[in-house]
């Protein structure tokens, strides 16, 4: 049987980008651009909606479970990318219906990478944080530690995607770019 947490978990995430597709619809195709950014101010609302089913899931007395956990790391994910989502899909409906320039591509390699790939890493931190807090906040209401041992470990597992998502990305093109710059390369695109 599905959890209804689960349930709501998907359901705010097509929600999320069906008000995002609305407001640029909005903007873009039916040329109403008031509409449609009342439309994209609201893609936050869709997390406090999780955010409050979550909190009081809890509250009835359920035991936390790793549906529990998700909210969580949905809410962070969504609060330190969702700025960057709606970047991405703006730029895409600009350039397609609006005749705005062609979508912003990140850099392949140099400087430009090496900056990027921290940028992105440092806005997973920003998730993790916020994630870990709303996962405290959940033990908080919960008050009773046997019902929330789910949530520490889906902490844990979030900060081993987070160590190799900072070997494997920001690091390796630090030193991939050090490395050029060491052999005389220099940098290709500052």
């Amino acid at each position: 049987m599905t959890e209804p947490l689960v349930v709501l978990i998907v359901a705010c995430e097509i929600g999320f980008w069906v008000v995002l597709g609305a407001g640029l619809l909005a903007r873009y195709v039916l040329r109403l651009p008031k509409v449609g950014t009342a439309l994209l101010v609201c893609t936050p609302l869709v997390d406090v909606v999780l955010l409050v089913a979550t909190v009081f899931d809890l509250r009835s007395g359920g035991e936390a479970k790793t549906a529990h956990g998700l909210a969580a790391i949905y809410l962070g994910v969504s609060v330190a990318f969702g700025h960057s989502m709606l970047r991405w899909a703006d730029q895409r409906f600009a350039h397609r219906f609006a005749g705005g320039p062609p979508p912003v591509k990140p850099p392949k390699h140099g400087v430009a990478r090496v900056r990027h790939e921290w940028r992105e890493w440092f806005k997973f931190l920003l998730a993790w944080g916020i994630a870990c807090a709303v996962m405290l906040l959940l033990m908080y209401v919960v008050a009773t530690p046997e019902r929330t041992q789910v949530l520490w470990g889906q902490m844990g597992t979030m900060s081993v995607v987070g160590a190799i998502w900072l070997v494997g990305w920001p690091v390796y093109y630090s030193v991939k770019e050090a490395g050029g710059v060491l052999a005389g390369k220099g940098e290709r695109d500052a």
